[in-house]
């Protein structure tokens, strides 16, 4: 196996799965996110996209505030699934392999990367 440096981590995305009963709660957690972090906030989507099951948002944001956005997120998800993975331009292994899980893990559509 070949290791691989951290310096091919171009981003991070955290998918902050809901539904219809947990969108409220959803919400909550998206302004305390934009309230406290620099990131870049993706669309609601209220419909699977992409490798994603369930309805999700995305939440953008650089390495570097990683070790207080990913702790904070644990502590402040009320039940949601969040799914966090990096980007470093190698969708399949970063989705599949390199993901971290906070609350359960879903299985993911990757036949669409």
């Amino acid at each position: 196996m070949t290791l691989i440096d951290t310096d091919v981590i171009e981003d991070y995305h955290a998918h902050v799965y809901y539904d219809a009963a947990s969108k409220e709660t959803a919400a909550r957690l998206r302004s305390g996110v934009e309230d406290r972090f620099e990131v870049t906030m993706g669309r609601w989507h209220d419909r699977p996209v992409g490798p994603h099951p369930r309805w999700s948002y995305q939440i953008a944001f650089k390495p570097e505030i990683f070790g207080a956005l990913v702790p904070w997120l644990a502590l402040n998800r009320e039940g949601l699934v969040i799914f966090v993975h990096p980007n470093t331009g190698q969708d399949l292994p970063d989705h599949a392999e390199h993901a971290i899980w906070l609350g359960e893990t879903v299985a993911l559509d990757l036949s669409v990367l």
